[in-house]
């Protein structure tokens, strides 16, 4: 009897890679500018220097991790999740702040996991 497999056998992106992809990296560079307005105005609102290190390397690494799941490599999809739910306890446990973004951003990712990235899954190194 032969197998059948609901998923791709082709390794090509489709639209539903690229727009997820694109809906992922939007919201991240959202969560980039909200900490870059919060850098604006760190003397008014007394928020330490040294955070703002930590919370742009996680944004940074946030993108490069995005980056990596578009050429099919598997640190990214563990990696992005990782720093995705570290960004939003930084900003709510320091900032007291409840972003939205993240937890779109969150959404965002299980969807482009179950429609995107499982049916890839053989692919990614």
């Amino acid at each position: 009897m032969e197998e059948y497999s609901y998923f791709d056998e082709d390794p090509k992106k489709g639209w539903g890679f690229i727009l997820a992809f694109a809906a992922l990296m939007l919201f991240t560079l959202m969560g980039f500018g909200i900490d870059l307005d919060e850098y604006l105005q760190h003397e008014y609102l007394h928020i330490p220097r040294w955070y703002f290190f930590v919370i742009f390397a996680v944004d940074a690494l946030m993108a490069i991790s995005l980056v990596l799941m578009f050429f099919y490599r598997k640190i990214g999809i563990f990696a992005f999740p990782t720093l995705l739910v570290l960004h939003f306890f930084m900003h709510n446990y320091y900032l007291s702040t409840f972003l939205y973004t993240d937890v779109t951003n969150l959404f965002l990712f299980t969807g482009f996991g179950m429609l995107a990235i499982i049916p890839k899954w053989k692919f990614f190194r």
